[in-house]
């Protein structure tokens, strides 16, 4: 299993704390073999779930010029008109993506285009699902245009767990389709406002492949 960048220095401490406490546990509770075998059950688990998350997953990304892909793993939970008032100021669609514990948590492009925006903001923790998570949560905005002029703005949320967004976006910087542009540590979402005459092809409660599900089309 291939670990992803972001997860090497947390499953390295992980390792190292198991290790210990069933070097330490184990030596007082010798020769129970009963509790050192449920303490390295418990920390086995544990270890395995981490390195889990963090996996790289083997992808075949879709490369379409006229697709727009799912930036994440998870569920569709929103597919609705909406007003995008930080930067694009249109009337948008939004689509978005719950990213539970047992997804994987990388964020891919959509598009290929150049980012012409991108902006973190501090916020609150409400649960990824709830409604006001798109605005009211620590969030990263990232919007990228095509060659063609067509732009979508993907938003990273973080969620009641997710306490960190990583993003790999910076201003006047090239996006490819399917190429990797962030990772969010545990439970989160994703929004991609795209216009309002794509296309949609998926809909709320229909699982998610990031990177290879077609969440719209571009008419």
């Amino acid at each position: 299993m291939k670990i992803h960048k972001e997860g090497h220095k947390i499953v390295k401490r992980m390792a190292i704390i198991a290790l210990l406490h069933i070097v330490i546990i184990g030596y007082l509770a010798w020769p129970n073999g009963l509790v050192i075998a449920i303490l390295v059950g418990t920390f086995g688990l544990t270890l395995t779930f981490i390195m889990r998350f963090f996996r790289i997953p083997t992808r075949t990304p879709v490369v379409d010029p006229n697709a727009i892909v799912a930036p994440a793993d998870g569920t569709v939970v929103v597919v609705e008109e909406t007003e995008e008032t930080e930067y694009l100021k249109e009337r948008r669609i939004q689509i978005s993506i719950f990213m539970s514990v047992w997804n994987v948590h990388i964020n891919w492009y959509p598009i290929k285009g150049i980012v012409n925006y991108f902006k973190h903001h501090n916020g609150h923790f409400f649960v990824a699902r709830h409604p006001k998570s798109s605005t009211e949560n620590e969030r990263t905005s990232v919007v990228v245009t095509d060659e063609k002029g067509r732009s979508l703005m993907i938003r990273q949320i973080a969620g009641a767990v997710a306490r960190r967004i990583v993003c790999y976006s910076k201003d006047d910087k090239a996006a490819e389709q399917g190429k990797q542009m962030g990772f969010i540590k545990f439970g989160s979402r994703v929004d991609v406002f795209v216009p309002l005459d794509a296309k949609i092809n998926v809909k709320p409660g229909q699982h998610a492949v990031g990177s290879e599900t077609v969440l719209a089309y571009f008419d």
